[in-house]
Formats: C-alpha cells, sequence, structure tokens
C-alpha cells in the first residue's frame, strides 16, 4: 500500500506550525507502520495528529505521558465469526467487529455499522473519532464502534434476524450497560436494534440499557431518531451567529438520504431555510422550488419504509436528478454532508467556496477529504468537523443512557432542549480552543477541546 507520508507533508490542514511538521510525520510513520492497509485511520489520526502534536509540546505532561499515543491505540480489539443461514437454506459467514476504544471518560460508546465496506480500518477511523466526540458532548461516554461486513440491503426480516441473533451470541459476552453500549449506524436502524436487543435480552436475561437508539415502547429516548441531523443544523446556525447570520432565508445543499439527512433537511426547514438537494449511491436530486415538510415526508416513506431510490422523487415532484454526481455544485448558502466518509472532495470544496458558500458542517464523519478541508480553512469558509457538528446523535444516546438507568422517559421538549444546549456547549468549546488569527478554526477547537477532558482523565488514572 501506498504510505501517505508525501500526503501529509503537503498540507498542514488546520494551521500546524512548520517547526512541529517532522514530529506530526514521524508519528504517523509509526501510526503506518503499526496499522498497514488501513488509509481511513491513517486520515482520522493524521488530522488530530496537527493540532495536538503542536499543542503538547506546550504541555510537556502530555507529551510526557503520551497520551495521543494512547488514545491512537485501542484498548481492545474484538473480531469474530458471524454465520447464519439465508432464505434458501444455505449458510452464510460474515465478520463481525468491536473496537473498545477509550474508557477513560467512561463505558465505550459508538455505533454499530452493517456494510459490506466495513474493514477493521474503517471502524478504528470511527472508533478514534468517536473519542474525542463523546468527549466534546461532556457526557460520562468513552469512545468506541463495531459493526460487520454484512449488507442488510436485499435481505427479508428473517434473514436479517437470523443475522443479528448470531452476531449478538458473540457480542453480548463484551458488552453491558456499564461496560459498552452500542448504538445504530449505517445499516443498523430500528428492525436490526430490535433483533440485536431481544438477543441480548434472551442469553442475559436482563432487561438494560445496553444498546440505545431503542424503539420508545422499549427504553428508547425521544428525539434519538432526529438527533444527529437536528444537532449538526443546531451547530451550523450557532456558527452562522458569530458572522452575523441565521438559516433564516438561507439555501441549503445536503447529501444523503438516510437518517441524518432527512432530521437536518427538516430541522432547516423548521428554521427557515430551503433545502435543495438529497442524494443517494444513484446520485442527487435538485429541486429549485426547494423540499417543503410534504416533500420530505414523501422522502422519508420512500427511503425508511419502501426502501427505493432518491432518483424516484425526481420523476414525482419534476425536479432534476443527475446520475452518478454529488450536489456540490449548486450555489447555496451553507452545504451539510451526510452521507459518508471522503464523500466531498478539494474540487467540490473549491466549487463550494467559488458560489459564496458561507459555512460547512459535517452530519457524516470525517465525509470532506483533507483537501477540502484545507480549502475551506484557507478561504475562511466556516467550517466544522464531524466530531463536534455530528455529536448530536451520541449525545441523546447518553441521555437514553440516563433515562434508563433512572428507569424514567423525558419530554420531547425536555431531550430537544438538552440537546441543543450541548450542541451550543459544544461549539462554546471550539470557539474557546480554535482561536487563530484567521477567527474561529473548528478543527482545532473540537480536537484540543475533545483531546483536554481526555488527556487529565488518563493522567489521573495512571497509566491504563
Amino acid at each position: 500500500m501506498e504510505t501517505k507520508t508525501e500526503t501529509f507533508k503537503a498540507k498542514a490542514s488546520n494551521g500546524t506550525p512548520q517547526a512541529s511538521s517532522s514530529h506530526v510525520e514521524k508519528f504517523m510513520e509509526i501510526i503506518i507502520a503499526k496499522n498497514p492497509g488501513e488509509p481511513e485511520f491513517h486520515q482520522a489520526v493524521h488530522e488530530v495528529a496537527e493540532t495536538i502534536i503542536p499543542y503538547q509540546e506546550q504541555h510537556p505532561e502530555f507529551q510526557k505521558a503520551k497520551i495521543l499515543e494512547r488514545i491512537a491505540e485501542p484498548e481492545r480489539v474484538i473480531m469474530f465469526r458471524v454465520p447464519w443461514i439465508d432464505d434458501n437454506g444455505e449458510y452464510q459467514v460474515n465478520r463481525g467487529f468491536r473496537i473498545q476504544m477509550n474508557s477513560a471518560l467512561g463505558p465505550y460508546k459508538g455505533g454499530l455499522r452493517f456494510h459490506p465496506t466495513v474493514y477493521l480500518g474503517i471502524l478504528k477511523f470511527l472508533a478514534f473519532e468517536q473519542v474525542f466526540k463523546n468527549s466534546l458532548t461532556t457526557l460520562p461516554m468513552g469512545g468506541g464502534k463495531g459493526g460487520s461486513d454484512f449488507d442488510p440491503k436485499g435481505k427479508s426480516d428473517m434473514e436479517v434476524m437470523r443475522f443479528c441473533q448470531s452476531f449478538m451470541t458473540e457480542l453480548c459476552r463484551h458488552i453491558d450497560a456499564n461496560t459498552d453500549v452500542p448504538a445504530g449506524d449505517i445499516g443498523v436502524g430500528g428492525r436490526e436494534l430490535g433483533y440485536l436487543f431481544g438477543q441480548y435480552k434472551r442469553i442475559r436475561n436482563e432487561f438494560t440499557g445496553v444498546l440505545t437508539g431503542k424503539s420508545l415502547e422499549w427504553g428508547g429516548s425521544l428525539i434519538r431518531p432526529e438527533a444527529t441531523g437536528y444537532g449538526c443544523v443546531y451547530f451550523m446556525d450557532e456558527m452562522l451567529k458569530t458572522k452575523g447570520k441565521s438559516l433564516k432565508g438561507a439555501t441549503a445543499v445536503i447529501s444523503g438520504s438516510g437518517n441524518v439527512a432527512q432530521y437536518a433537511a427538516e430541522k432547516v426547514i423548521q428554521m427557515g431555510g430551503k433545502v435543495l438537494t438529497l442524494s443517494d449511491s444513484e446520485g442527487f436530486i435538485y429541486d429549485k422550488d426547494g423540499i417543503d415538510v410534504k416533500k420530505l415526508a414523501w422522502v422519508m416513506e420512500l427511503k425508511n419504509i419502501k426502501r427505493g431510490r432518491i432518483k424516484e422523487y425526481a420523476e414525482k415532484f419534476s425536479a432534476d436528478f443527475y446520475a452518478g454526481k454529488t450536489p456540490w455544485g449548486v450555489k447555496c448558502d451553507v452545504a451539510l454532508p451526510c452521507a459518508t466518509q471522503n464523500e466531498l472532495g478539494e474540487k467540490d470544496a473549491e466549487v463550494l467556496v467559488s458560489n459564496g458558500c458561507a459555512a460547512v458542517a459535517e452530519g457524516a464523519n470525517m465525509p470532506c477529504t483533507p483537501e477540502a478541508m484545507h480549502v475551506f480553512l484557507k478561504s475562511g469558509t466556516l467550517y466544522a468537523p464531524g466530531k463536534a457538528s455530528n455529536a448530536g446523535g451520541v449525545a441523546v444516546s447518553g441521555l437514553e443512557m440516563s433515562q434508563n438507568s433512572m428507569r424514567l422517559s423525558w419530554s420531547r421538549e425536555e431531550v430537544d432542549e438538552r440537546l441543543r444546549n450541548i450542541m451550543k456547549n459544544i461549539h462554546s468549546t471550539c470557539v474557546k480552543y480554535g482561536q487563530d488569527e484567521k477567527g474561529i478554526n473548528y478543527v482545532k477547537g473540537a480536537n484540543i477541546g475533545g483531546f483536554m477532558k481526555i488527556a487529565r482523565a488518563m493522567i489521573a488514572q495512571g497509566h491504563v
């Protein structure tokens, strides 16, 4: 595999002093050597190292304790086979994972992803990001991630159930409400969580808050499905306020059409903005009149119930559909990448900037490439990394854990208010640690803000 050293030398994407660049390169050489063939993990660690290594040099107690080196090494990696029987009576075998990355702040917390692209490197990148994201929420949660290369698309309910039961039969040995609390992610929605929880309860003979994102009828929290999308828009609103702007009357380009994109669109509409695009793996739709509440409800039924393709929207509402394309060429005031990692590249970022896009907030995990991030930061465009702007989902998962522990349920308004306050506090943390000569560097602020809490906890707890 091509080493990333030359790529990492080319651009310091968040303002690292040149004097520290050699230290970053040496650190990354070690990371790459220890974790070969995992480019997503290398990318995530490098983005943090660019900020944290210069910061550690000003704080010898963190450098001496090798805090960043310890955060970049999982506390535990669990990998297992998942055999299951399809509807034709044939055995299938998938691979399951759980990365327990860091527990300095609380039980491991992070989603399960079922998708054919899942492998160790993807999950390590997600778990590493999760550690910082969970720290920023200020809730008592460590970081983890898990999943399988199983693809639920095209599978019957019975096939999905049999897979989930096999997956949980092994995973249940490694999780509980005080150790590791998974949630859903791509490919793991209400159906999958129900099957997983049912198998855990059957094996362990206990009804406990071991999973979050559960149905309301059996321990879930109001606002949890909406939380990542809503939280991203709340963070975007806080960013715009620093420039005296708001979402009212703003045009928004959104990628994706799954859970995060749907509720980001809903909140933009509620706050007076105009949503122009949604997308899926086949392309994107552009509705110049805007995707209103009724149209969005139709999309939710299409994607969540009928499991259809977004191009059907174009046929239904006479909108434009661009096959095989991403929506970043559409002129807009704000952009919300809510699909998947590395979906927005350098050229996409240049087009957004040239079209006058004022702010970008990541709804997905690491949807912007390092080169795209560099373009946004260099241009002065407001840019929020996912560890800050998409922390709303895990924040409400943390609130769900609290409700489960207390055996009660908060109202929709109470949870929403708590979510909004958490996103405001994350924004304040980014402002506190992210000041530079161009204003607020949200990448720097999120990295240092998340790092500080973890570092202090790790030092206080000794050599763990």
